[in-house]
């Protein structure tokens, strides 16, 4: 997950679990369901436009939020984002070898090759 001073930017999950074969792990499906009803809350509750990129070949998804948000849905992003992130906690806590959660500062120079493509920046309290 992605963050900056004032909340959440995003996510990212990447790679496989490897706690059982494709279509048995549930690790996977877990984490999968997990992430996929974050962007659908963003997307389709919130109705928050997110870079969303996945590829199931390699296992990556990846949202960041959008720069142009008011206040009202910046704290209602973070709170999906934030209940995305105690689901993921608890999926480390039961089954920490095969899934890693990891705090991650945004850095600009990392994450702009994905917010150009939009031309969006990091979100900024108005």
């Amino acid at each position: 997950m992605t963050e900056e001073g004032n909340g959440w930017l995003g996510f990212r999950a990447q790679g496989h679990s490897d706690y059982a074969t494709h279509g048995e792990d549930i690790v996977c499906a877990a984490v999968s369901v997990l992430t996929q009803t974050a962007i659908l809350g963003l997307e389709k509750v919130l109705a928050i436009d997110c870079l969303v990129q996945a590829d199931e070949r390699d296992g990556t998804m990846l949202c960041l939020l959008p720069d142009q948000l008011s206040n009202e849905e910046w704290k209602q992003a973070q709170l999906v984002l934030d209940v995305l992130h105690v689901g993921l906690l608890a999926t480390e806590k039961e089954y920490g070898k095969h899934v890693s959660v990891k705090e991650v500062p945004y850095r600009e120079n990392e994450s702009a090759i994905f917010r150009l493509k939009k031309g969006w920046r990091k979100h900024e309290e108005r």
